[in-house]
């Protein structure tokens, strides 16, 4: 079984545009999908990839290349991660976002809704918060924001009020635990539906996700070079939306600043139309359905 079956990725390397002595950066290694094709196209480049998961490490022991460093850490902290081994500017950098098929495979993790495994869902095994800490001890209030925001889950309320009873009697242990409350909340033959969004919202908050997204994103347009550019893929509303805020206005939220003349001061450039995966794609992998490509470069 592979690891990791990158999305988009034949789009995704050849966005990066990739050329002789130049820096690039793949922010989710992964199964290391990415940056073998990324060191594939030239040899002759610097590559760095990160991640925070431990087994993604033991992963990146198998490229074999003087030009490629791992760098265990989470990408919100690539800039300062960068600086600290003397690069200051890249050409290239390369995220897709959310979690990897290993991940979801590995049912000890607790990610998948498929398996039987511990309330997990930590992506680094170092951090102590787990999902178990999270639908155990958040109040009912919390549980509503999460639940509702990350899942969008249209009676996270009602669900919130119904995980805090229920844990009074008995705390919550395994993703079975959790899912056979859940099918007692979910719509009639949407009960899969309804399992996959609330484990995609506490994996966010267990992983602070959006948070890490934003940071990333903030340091993107310093730590690249004029046309270095950006290659990320999203694969819910609430990623992509600040992905293509990063771009189009250079903030997160609100519209681009102006200088005196009334232009707008924002320093990347959408390159082309956000991309979907082909149908080809999506039925030889699944995860492929809710991809958004976006490609940007620096000015």
């Amino acid at each position: 079984m592979h690891y990791h079956q990158p999305v988009m990725l034949t789009q995704c390397v050849e966005a990066l545009q990739i050329q002789s002595k130049k820096i690039y950066v793949d922010l989710t290694f992964g199964g290391g999908g990415h940056s073998k094709e990324i060191l594939a196209q030239n040899a002759d480049i610097q590559l760095f990839g990160f991640d925070q998961d431990a087994d993604a490490q033991e992963e990146s022991l198998k490229i074999d290349s003087t030009n490629f460093l791992f760098i265990k850490a989470n990408f919100r902290n690539f800039r300062e991660s960068l600086q600290e081994k003397g690069i200051e500017k890249v050409d290239g950098i390369l995220a897709d976002l959310g979690i990897s098929s290993h991940q979801i495979d590995e049912g000890s993790r607790g990610f998948s809704t498929r398996f039987d495994g511990e309330l997990d869902m930590r992506m680094d095994k170092t951090q102590e918060f787990s999902a178990k800490d999270l639908i155990n001890t958040y109040s009912e209030k919390d549980l509503h924001k999460i639940f509702g925001l990350y899942g969008e889950i249209k009676n996270a309320k009602t669900f919130a009020q119904a995980v805090v009873s229920q844990r009074a009697k008995k705390a919550f242990q395994t993703t079975t635990d959790l899912k056979e409350l859940a099918n007692k909340f979910a719509p009639k033959r949407q009960e899969f539906k309804y399992q996959a969004q609330l484990f995609q919202a506490i994996r966010i908050a267990v992983n602070d996700e959006l948070k890490a997204l934003e940071e990333m994103l903030l340091a993107v347009p310093e730590s690249l070079n004029p046309q270095g550019r950006l290659v990320i893929m999203s694969y819910h509303s609430l990623e992509d939306r600040l992905v293509k805020n990063i771009i189009s206005t250079g903030k997160l939220h609100g519209d681009a600043e102006k200088d005196f003349y009334g232009n707008n001061l924002k320093p990347l450039q959408a390159i082309g139309k956000m991309t979907l995966a082909t149908a080809e794609e999506i039925e030889k992998n699944p995860r492929a359905r809710s991809a958004k490509l976006r490609i940007a470069e620096k000015k």
